[in-house]
């Protein structure tokens, strides 16, 4: 079973995307800020990320910046979500290397389709 890791500071969203995750037969690892992402991107070794862009500590673009250049973490693939859908919010995520963006609140079907694309054999 593929081990997702979700990054948010708020503990609804993480809650809400863990349980969906849980319930479609994945593994779900928790942080909640962008340095607790990275300590556990090198630990647990997910085969993707949720990545929260707006958080304190250390913001999910930096997290990704930071992830993408690691010599164990660069190949895991990682979605960024934002609640900001601006102009450019897209292509502000893919340049800092996210591999995929989405908006929330989530939609789930949406979002599982990305995860599913991203995780299953090519």
């Amino acid at each position: 079973m593929p081990k997702i890791l979700v990054v948010d500071d708020d503990e609804m969203n993480r809650d809400m995307l863990s349980r969906r995750l849980l319930r479609k037969g994945y593994e779900v690892v928790l942080a909640v800020n962008g340095a607790e992402a990275i300590e556990k991107a090198a630990s647990e070794r997910p085969e993707l990320i949720l990545m929260d862009l707006s958080m304190p500590v250390l913001d999910g673009y930096e997290a990704t910046r930071r992830l993408k250049a690691g010599v164990g973490t660069a190949r895991i693939p990682i979605i960024g979500l934002s609640a900001h859908a601006m102009v450019g919010d897209r292509e502000k995520a893919l340049s800092a290397g996210c591999d995929d963006y989405d908006t929330k609140p989530v939609e789930l079907p949406r979002l599982l389709g990305k995860v599913e694309s991203f995780l299953s054999p090519a």
